[in-house]
């Protein structure tokens, strides 16, 4: 049945009104006291601000019912489809809930050795990371569909196809995920690259690839990690010279073990909606308006209030607790104990050949970003050499994966992504993009 002028101009609005204010709420970047933002972090922060005095408690009590619940499945299964998702989970998850409850408990309450619940381990997730994570996956959870369900990616997929394809072996729609990460957070990007697998628009080698590959760092934690090392004075350089690492992650990643050997299989066997492959006969432009508002017309606003809801709680229960028991293992471990310094040793020669002033200390945070990004440059605030504190900014970024955060979540959502996956991606991520930045940063310095 074709489509009237004004079922068509109805369709056209509810496609570009929505896509416009998701555009403006992830990728429009805000300048403020505290530097660039995009409307949704701001949004976060300040709700952070209005409720920061229950939010501690609140993630507490998050985690406690993703544990009680948990338990519950185990002697009496839900059977309702958000109650299996939240709390149908296996031995090895089940603990790491357990301890993020336990480590979240005594660190509200102060309780316990001044390593686990100090500012630096505990405090570091409790009162900083989890504060920003539910108060960013409320916002994100109800705000992404205006990214995802009324056209958006179907037009770009159409459009975009034709670079991400040959280039990242990707869907032309994988490039919204990259700029939502970038201007918004990588979180942003993981939760945006979830929902796209669970419905079907990704393989599990494609949603691998996005999240681990293009749900980048925001530009505002850049900006926070330039000042730490007190390098602001360079950084246009340092943008472009994330981009060239990062590039040539993108280009290399996809086509190497362990991600070149994820299936091509879609979630649950869903069949995916085969976007902007070039054979309907029409220009791109064209083919990617008439799927955008055929999506459009398709979509209802109760559908996308239940999946706000639905994508809120999963973030809440599922992936918090993962983020704090992981997160203070790793920041534990990467604080107490000389772990990193060890497995960073290694790249000390390595280092040396390609003349990076002050190797040795260079070399301790080759590594220790994989606990949480931001490690690195408060090890390297004490470097003198200016070349190295650039060095190490830029590669903490290019590195990607960090359990504090990134790490977490994605082992936590339903991603085909596993621990050892991440920790290989990490080391492949840190040998290609090293030579990089240490190339530009001659050129520079």
């Amino acid at each position: 049945m074709s489509s009237t002028p004004s079922t068509r101009a109805s369709s056209a609005l509810k496609f570009i009104i929505p896509s416009l204010i998701g555009i403006f709420l992830f990728m429009v970047p805000i300048s403020t006291d505290d530097g660039l933002t995009v409307p949704v972090a701001l949004l976060a922060g300040w709700l952070e601000g209005l409720l920061s005095g229950v939010l501690p408690a609140l993630g507490v009590i998050f985690i406690g019912i993703s544990v009680v619940g948990a338990v519950i499945a185990r002697f009496r299964p839900f059977s309702s489809g958000i109650a299996v998702s939240l709390f149908h989970v296996t031995n090895g998850w089940l603990l790491i809930r357990i301890l993020g409850f336990i480590f979240a408990f005594l660190t509200l309450f102060q309780i316990g050795p001044s390593w686990l619940v100090g500012d630096a381990t505990g405090g570091l997730l409790l009162y900083s990371l989890i504060l920003l994570l539910i108060t960013v996956f409320f916002f994100a959870g109800y705000f992404l569909p205006f990214l995802l369900n009324f056209g958006l990616l179907e037009f770009f997929g159409s459009i975009l196809t034709i670079l991400m394809r040959p280039l990242f072996t990707l869907p032309g729609r994988s490039s919204i995920d990259g700029l939502a990460s970038w201007l918004g957070d990588g979180t942003i990007g993981v939760l945006l690259t979830s929902q796209q697998y669970e419905s079907g628009h990704y393989t599990q080698r494609e949603a691998a690839v996005i999240s681990t590959t293009f749900s980048v760092v925001s530009i505002t934690f850049t900006i926070t990690i330039l000042g730490e090392l007190d390098l602001l004075a360079y950084t246009l350089p340092y943008y472009l010279t994330i981009v060239a690492a990062g590039v040539a992650c993108a280009l290399i990643m996809p086509r190497i073990p362990p991600l070149s050997r994820k299936k091509n299989e879609y979630y649950n066997q869903q069949p995916a909606e085969e976007i902007a492959n070039g054979h309907t006969g029409k220009n791109p432009v064209s083919s990617g308006w008439e799927k955008a508002l055929d999506k459009a017309s398709r979509t209802h606003w109760s559908s996308v209030l239940i999946s706000g809801t639905k994508n809120v709680l999963d973030m809440w229960i599922s992936v918090i607790p993962i983020v704090m028991g992981l997160g203070t293992i790793a920041v534990v471990i990467a604080e107490f104990t000389p772990l990193f310094a060890w497995l960073g040793a290694p790249f000390v020669p390595l280092l040396q050949l390609m003349q990076v002033p002050e190797a040795v200390a260079a070399s301790e945070t080759m590594l220790i970003g994989f606990a949480d990004m931001f490690l690195p440059a408060i090890l390297g605030t004490d470097i003198e050499s200016e070349m190295t504190r650039f060095i190490i900014g830029a590669l903490s970024v290019s590195q990607l994966i960090y359990m504090s955060e990134v790490g977490g979540l994605l082992l936590g959502s339903k991603l085909p992504v596993r621990f050892i996956d991440l920790v290989l991606i990490f080391l492949e991520r840190t040998i290609i993009s090293l030579p990089v930045i240490v190339l530009i940063a001659h050129f520079i310095f």
